[in-house]
């Protein structure tokens, strides 16, 4: 909940924004507001005073506190406030180290550049991508790798194609990663969604639809969960591929954000999968370039010559030139040294924007709270759709994400708001979002039709 001189504060701008506090307009007295907040006079004053600090309002010594006619002006000259973009953040990615690789990859690789390479991807990358791999506690050889171009690509070869069960039906966590919801009604496969929330799935709910709907695949995002940020516990992880084997049906696992995992104990659904059950998705697009478009699927044997084939019905082979550079560049140790830096980058700004929240969000949302990766989402009140909120956000220039779009139909919410950290600036997150909060509280207002003269008026 938050301290009552937010809320104050909150109270404030809410006047300020609707019209009913003007530049120049004297604010109500400290008695007046203490008794009507029912708080102590330090409480208003500490609130007046964090009013005065944002320039917002001023103090006439021996005559009260008035607004600043700065206010809208402020907020129509703000710069872009961006939690929508979901690529790396430009700051840390490592140009010059890659243009070096690029340039020796144009030497070393000149052949290759102007013929076809392997359709499974240039052996020599598949050595140092496995031995990337088992830093993530994923143990596998070069021969049931494939070098795709980027995740989305695996995802939809994924859905398009037969698997060894014979099964044709799709199970996915509602909410998900919009790009297989795209591939899925591209392709028009039977799909069932399961609820996921910061608490996980219901096993027994899971276990019910593997064993009566004929699930050829379930797609998982086990860690840093895009929209949620949820991360599943290693028990959790065994369950569900344990149960996958007693039903069999395969897992599509993910781990698109694994490399940022602060728990070294915390380990892939593959790495509890002997059997081939679990197909393991990793690409670099988060962390790294994403224009590259670079990934790898590590496949049960079985399948891998039948991905190959739909892959070659659909680019041939990845660029040749993406992949000798990316082999240098691993093959180097600048990887490692990239990775560690945007691993505290992307720490440091999930727990700025988590105590930005907890401070200043109504409390009558709620919001996710993973310790690192790309994504938090805050639930709002039930009368305040996230579209509102966008196209109100939009207007100042800031920018958050509608998860409406990460639903199946049946599962569709409209009050679930995605914040990704990964391209707005540390100094940005604490202003966006009480920008946000505002908003938030607006539109809530509004709905309960709560007008200024609903408010304290002296």
């Amino acid at each position: 909940m938050n301290p009552k001189y937010i809320k104050i504060m909150e109270y404030i701008k809410l006047r300020l924004e609707d019209g009913s506090l003007i530049a120049g307009s004297k604010l109500p007295s400290v008695r007046q507001l203490s008794e009507y907040f029912s708080c102590s006079k330090n409480t208003v004053i500490k609130a007046y005073v964090e009013l005065e600090k944002e320039h917002l309002i001023y103090s006439v010594p021996k005559s009260g506190y008035y607004v600043v006619n700065e206010y809208q002006k402020a907020m129509e000259e703000n710069e872009v406030i961006d939690f929508l973009s979901a690529g790396p953040d430009k700051n840390v990615m490592p140009y010059v180290e890659f243009q070096h690789c690029m340039n020796q990859a144009i030497d070393h690789y000149k052949e290759e550049l102007f013929t076809y390479s392997d359709q499974q991807g240039l052996y020599s990358l598949r050595v140092q991508l496995v031995k990337y791999l088992q830093n993530l506690q994923v143990f596998t050889q070069p021969e049931r790798l494939a070098v795709v171009s980027g995740s989305q690509q695996a995802l939809n070869l994924l859905v398009s194609m037969p698997f060894p069960n014979g099964k044709n039906n799709i199970l996915i966590e509602q909410p998900t990663y919009f790009g297989i919801i795209e591939s899925i009604n591209l392709h028009q496969a039977t799909t069932f969604g399961i609820e996921l929330s910061m608490e996980g799935i219901d096993l027994d709910r899971l276990e019910y639809i593997f064993r009566n709907n004929d699930i050829k695949f379930f797609y998982i995002i086990p860690r840093f969960h895009n929209p949620l940020g949820h991360s599943y516990t290693n028990s959790e992880k065994k369950k569900i591929v344990e149960l996958a084997e007693r039903y069999d049906v395969y897992i599509v696992e993910d781990d698109i954000l694994g490399d940022l995992d602060p728990n070294s104990k915390s380990d892939p659904l593959f790495s509890f999968d002997p059997s081939g059950r679990v197909i393991y998705i990793k690409s670099l697009s988060k962390i790294f370039l994403p224009g590259l478009r670079i990934g790898t699927v590590v496949l049960p044997p079985l399948m891998i010559n039948n991905f190959l084939r739909y892959k070659f019905s659909s680019d041939f082979n990845s660029s040749a030139l993406s992949q000798g550079a990316l082999e240098i560049y691993l093959k180097s140790g600048m990887f490692n040294s990239h990775l560690k830096k945007v691993k505290e980058v992307y720490r440091t700004k999930m727990q700025l924007l988590q105590e930005a929240c907890e401070l200043l969000l109504p409390a009558n949302t709620s919001f996710s709270k993973p310790n690192s990766g790309f994504y938090l989402s805050i639930s709002l009140p039930e009368n305040v759709k996230a579209k509102q909120v966008v196209q109100m956000l939009n207007e100042q220039h800031i920018y958050v994400d509608d998860a409406s779009r990460m639903f199946l139909a049946e599962y569709k919410k409209e009050n679930l708001v995605r914040l990704c950290i990964s391209q707005v600036n540390e100094n940005q997150i604490k202003p966006g979002v009480e920008r946000l909060a505002h908003c938030i509280a607006l539109i809530d207002s509004r709905k309960n039709h709560i007008t200024p003269n609903n408010f304290l008026l002296i």
